[in-house]
This record gives structure tokens, sequence and C-alpha cells, in this order.
């Protein structure tokens, strides 16, 4: 049985978040109408990972019948964004102290994290400091100071330690994320698209041009200052750079297991750890079944790939051929009917096997911030 002492340094962050998600299906499954199932799973997942003993206990708990949780208390969702949906956070309770600031009011938490407004102010928190490699917060802030001046790249303001002597990085406080504007399900216009998706490829370009590659870009690490942006990319804990990660993370040995499940490229999802910027992340494909499920859903979207199609995939640690079941080839009309032929031929340019899938720079043209 593995011992308290070692047992958490086995378990990723992906394998964390994974368990949120199993334990959130589980509540929703046996109570459809429940409106906080996130809050609950997260705050199961936590004191599970707090207070177990072994990681046989952990897994127990995660995987264990929801009929108690009921009795576990709430915590607010996590989004890795510092953005959260307006009021979030309850503006009326009393606030905390946070080092010099005062009334900070809890908005999100996460594994190693939590996030607070303070009025115009987010400060992230750092909570947990142990065995969280790939993250690290003291390299995000490095990472964020050579960004001071780039558009479109969330400002690091300043940084300090509180009265507890946690680590606490302080950003501009930004009310909406790309996620959570997609959660209204009111129509997104193309002004919208443009200057969103603009300001998110302008920092792009620029970190991919200083050899940074962020590693978890999603929705909600797209920051909005109002529905029609401007936008920013936060969320540097995980990045690599190549000064500042090549001790601990060679250029042809970076870490697979990394960032958030279905934003994965798939040079990656078969041990490609010499990916590079225009290029994101993932765990080897061996590591679980669901990678297999990625694998299997992106070879039925694009078909599957061959020795002629991806030439660069035959040095791959698990190259994708012959074992897996052959797909054929679509075409984007037939993937994307609904999508406007000039937005279309833009996915079809940025989702491709190969390496000329189109950077960064190649496309911010055709959204000029």
């Amino acid at each position: 049985m593995s011992s308290e002492h070692d047992w958490r340094s086995t378990v990723s962050s992906l394998d964390r978040y994974e368990n949120i998600q199993k334990i959130k299906t589980a509540i929703e499954t046996s109570d459809p109408a429940h409106t906080s199932a996130h809050k609950e799973a997260f705050s199961k997942e936590n004191e599970a990972y707090k207070n177990s003993s072994s990681i046989e206990e952990y897994n127990a708990i995660c995987s264990a019948p929801s009929s108690d949780q009921q009795q576990t208390p709430a915590s607010p969702p996590f989004h890795q964004g510092i953005g959260e949906q307006e009021n979030q956070d309850d503006a009326s309770s009393p606030g905390i102290t946070i080092g010099p600031y005062h009334d900070c009011h809890h908005v999100a938490g996460g594994v190693t994290a939590e996030v607070y407004r303070a009025q115009a102010r987010a400060l992230k928190v750092i909570t947990e400091t142990r065995d969280i490699a790939p993250h690290d917060p003291f390299r995000e802030a490095k990472i964020l100071a050579t960004l001071s001046q780039t558009s479109h790249v969330v400002p690091l303001l300043e940084t300090f330690r509180d009265q507890e002597q946690r680590f606490v990085l302080v950003f501009p406080y930004m009310p909406l994320t790309l996620e959570s504007l997609l959660a209204r399900r009111d129509p997104v216009t193309r002004a919208q698209t443009r200057r969103i998706f603009g300001g998110l490829f302008s920092a792009l370009k620029h970190l991919h041009t200083q050899g940074i590659i962020h590693r978890d870009v999603k929705p909600s690490a797209v920051l909005l200052e109002s529905p029609d942006g401007p936008a920013y990319l936060s969320d540097f804990g995980t990045a690599w750079h190549p000064e500042l990660s090549v001790v601990t993370e060679p250029s042809d040995g970076k870490i697979l297991d990394i960032g958030t499940g279905p934003y994965r490229a798939p040079e990656v999802l078969f041990g490609d750890k010499s990916y590079g910027p225009p290029r994101r992340h993932s765990r080897a494909v061996h590591e679980d079944g669901n990678q297999l499920g990625l694998i299997l859903s992106i070879f039925q979207t694009m078909g599957s790939p061959t020795r002629e199609s991806w030439p660069e995939a035959a040095h791959f640690r698990t190259p994708p051929f012959e074992m897996y079941r052959a797909f054929d080839v679509r075409e984007w009309p037939e993937i994307l009917p609904d999508v406007e032929p000039p937005f279309r031929d833009l996915v079809a340019a940025l989702v491709k096997y190969n390496s000329s899938r189109a950077t960064a720079s190649d496309v911010s043209f055709a959204y000029p911030t």
C-alpha cells in the first residue's frame, strides 16, 4: 500500500480533474435537478486528497456513491481563468484581508490556488506547493514579468507574501471568460469573434516568437473585459519557457502529463516530447483509457492518419498506425456544414495532423486587433 508520505506524488493534476468529473457525474446521476454538482464534487475530491492516508483510500472516496454528497460542504467551482462569471463572488458578505488588500471575496478554487476579488484586482493565492510540478507559480510570475508589455496577455501587477506567507499574484479583475460567455448561449457575433480571437492569436503569436509554450489554452483561460472584449490570455502556471524550464524539462523531453483533457494535439497523444510552440500537450496514450477515447474521436472526425499524411509520426514513441481501426478521411464541409466558409477554412488550417498546421502568426492577419 502506498505510504502517506509518497502517494500524492503519483496523482497528477489531470488525475484529480478526472476524479472531480467522475464525482460530478455521480451526483448528477443520483439527482438530475442538482444545481451545484461541480461545487460539491470539487469539495469532496479536495477533502479526499488532503485527508486520505493512501491512494487506495483516495480512489475509494472518489469512486464512492454520491448518497452522502449533501453533507459535503460546497466549494466554488474552479476555472483556471482569473475572470469569472458576473456576480460569482458574494460582495454582500464580509471580506477577508490578504496582505495589503482588504475586503477580498473568494471567487474560485483549484488544485493549487484560490482566487479572490478585491474590487478591481484578482488575487491568485497559491495554497499548495508540494509535489505540484509542472505547476510552478514562481516560474509563472517570472514568465509574466518578461511579457509585461505584451498586449493581450493578462498583466501581472505585483506579487507578495501574505500574512500566512502564501505566494500571491495580483492581476486586473476580469468579469468574464470565453467559457462563461459561451455558457450564456447568446449568439456570438462575427465582430465579437474577430475581436476575441484576434486578441488570443496576438498573444500566442508573441509567446511563440519567444519560444514560450502556454500548454493550457482553453476557453476558461481567455479573459474578457466585456462580452465584446478585449481578450487576454491567462494561466501561465504550467507554461514552458526555453530558459526558465529547460533545466527540469529539456526541449526534447517535455512533460506529457499536463493540461486539460479535451484540448490536446494528436502528436502529443502519441508521445512526442519535442512538441513546439504551435502545438499543445497531452499525456501518453498508454496511460489511461480516456486517451483512447480522445484518439477515437479525432480519427472519427478527421479520418485516420497514414504514414504519407503524417510522416513525422513514424518517429513518435507510439506511432498512430496499424494498431488502430482505420476511418475514412472526411472533408471539412461535411464536418462543419453550418459554419461560414472563411471560418471553416481557418479551422481546417489549424486542425491538422502534420507540421503544416497553421501557427498563430499565420492566422493573426484574419483577426486584426
